[in-house]
């Protein structure tokens, strides 16, 4: 896989928004964006299964890697939309789900996107975007573990759950709204 990725000239992002079912939803819309993973990342143990990220001990947000042809939309771009359908300015928190687990992370996984990041973070605080400071971790990427296939394509696969209703509608409604340019045709 990785050597399709490079003959096609896609990048790979690693972000944490939360839950993972949330960041997946947004993300799998944009135009440009080849796949969406829900999986973990940052933690200190490998292969870590669900039952023990929920826990927050093994150090691992919940997180989506982003394959991305950059011709059609930017690693900026993303972060853009990142920033714009969570808060980053809650500690280990999104709404509900509480937990290191659930915090806000860019696993960088170049100097460029290192630069990037910290670059948005400090644009966005310096126009005072949100009320509260960003709490954004931005970290070098290490590694990513796939979650478990019951955790992929959720939002879509279960549209009618009261989480997917209550909590990601809003999210995909705030997309449309704001980011209407960047989303697929179909």
């Amino acid at each position: 896989m990785e050597e399709n990725l490079k003959s096609r000239k896609l990048e790979t992002a690693t972000l944490a928004g939360g839950c993972f079912w949330c960041t997946e939803a947004v993300f799998q819309r944009l135009d440009g964006v080849e796949k969406v993973t829900s999986g973990f990342s940052g933690g200190t143990i490998k292969n870590p299964a669900y039952r023990e990220i929920i826990t927050g001990r093994t150090g691992h947000a919940e997180a989506i890697q982003i394959s991305f042809d950059p011709n059609i939309i930017s690693f900026s771009e993303l972060l853009l939309i990142f920033f714009a359908t969570h808060d980053p300015t809650t500690l280990n928190r999104q709404q509900n789900d509480v937990g290191t687990q659930y915090r806000s992370a860019i696993f960088y996984h170049s100097e460029e996107q290192e630069i990037q990041a910290r670059e948005i973070i400090d644009k966005l605080e310096a126009e005072k975007v949100f009320k509260d400071r960003i709490v954004t971790e931005v970290t070098e990427f290490s590694a990513f573990y796939k979650a478990e296939e019951e955790h992929q394509d959720f939002y879509n696969q279960h549209r009618q759950q009261p989480y997917c209703q209550f909590i990601i509608d809003p999210k995909i409604t705030k997309l449309n709204k704001l980011f209407s340019d960047k989303l697929k045709k179909n």
